[in-house]
């Protein structure tokens, strides 16, 4: 896969096949319109794009409003590369393109790099200043430039086998993901997005209570500013060193661990790693949580946190087989 940048101007595709959107953490319903897009792109003979951004929209138009992610650059351009689409076509987007109409969006981008010979969005597709241009828009000016417009339906939860029942009514998208990652309701959320939610950061030293008092050391992460962190609480899943680690089981702690600061202390990502050994300070990794064990809670003393980890352990074992 191929990443153009846009403000280079110095590409320009003979004919393509392009979707556009934020396409933040390249969910279920995403992977669809890829998967239509990446096959469309075969039986025209021509390049698959994915037209995205550089940061979320969000964080330029309504900067305190903007919603945290569930991935970062880094990530989703793997993610894309994984899908198997030719090209990104990564836009800077910055107070200047906030003002973009979509009909210059339509003629410097679509027409002029992408040579666009059809373009596939979901149907509540909007773009360009003020959200001017939607679906029937793009349309009109398909018709004009000579390139085909798909608005494609949007996927449901109730066609993703084991979710929960209260989300089968639901559209799956980032909105809701976001929601059940900040609900702690990790489970649904890897259903819906098609694998684990991960987040990344380098490891750094805590309290030193880990190993010392408690006999579990962790790895301790400071949860990413921008990327959505699942709620307060204990989680199974994983831990791999970036770029190509092996992923280890681990026990994870989300929280402000209330035992030794009742008052609240700083937020962390704690990862103890399951029949693991070895020193992790100053490497980059990516935790991944594949489901809820229980609840944050402050204990009396240390001896009864232990033999509560020691208890959360087995638990985590036997979710992660």
């Amino acid at each position: 896969m191929e990443v153009i940048f846009d403000r280079s101007r110095d590409s320009r595709l003979p004919g393509s096949v392009v979707t556009i959107g934020a396409y933040d953490g390249i969910h279920l319903g995403h992977r669809l319109i890829m998967a239509d897009l990446v096959s469309k792109a075969k039986e025209l003979e021509v390049p698959s794009v994915v037209v995205t951004f550089d940061r979320h929209p969000a964080s330029v138009i309504r900067p305190a409003s903007a919603p945290l992610l569930l991935t970062d650059l880094e990530s989703r351009l793997e993610l894309l590369a994984g899908i198997g689409v030719d090209y990104v076509y990564l836009i800077e987007f910055d107070a200047v393109r906030a003002t973009e109409t979509a009909s210059d969006f339509v003629e410097q981008v679509l027409v002029g790099s992408l040579c666009a010979r059809r373009v596939m969005v979901g149907s509540d597709f909007h773009f360009g200043h003020n959200r001017q241009g939607n679906v029937a828009y793009l349309a009109d000016r398909g018709a004009e430039y000579g390139f085909e417009v798909v608005g494609q339906e949007l996927l449901r939860a109730n066609s993703v086998d084991g979710i929960s029942s209260d989300l089968r009514s639901e559209v799956v998208s980032s909105t809701l993901i976001r929601r059940l990652i900040a609900e702690g309701r990790v489970r649904d959320a890897s259903l819906l997005l098609g694998r684990d939610h991960c987040l990344r950061g380098i490891v750094a030293h805590g309290d030193n209570r880990g190993g010392g008092v408690l006999g579990f050391p962790t790895a301790n992460i400071d949860p990413p500013a921008h990327i959505a962190v699942p709620g307060d609480g204990i989680y199974a899943g994983h831990l791999r060193v970036l770029p190509d680690g092996a992923p280890v089981g681990a026990a994870i702690s989300v929280g402000s661990r209330p035992t030794y600061y009742p008052d609240g202390g700083p937020r962390l990502v704690e990862s103890y790693l399951i029949d693991f050994d070895g020193d992790l300070y100053g490497k980059a990794v990516e935790v991944t949580f594949r489901s809820h064990i229980r609840a944050q809670a402050a204990f009396d003393n240390s001896e009864s946190l232990v033999r509560q980890i020691e208890r959360d352990v087995e638990d985590i074992r036997a979710a992660l087989g």
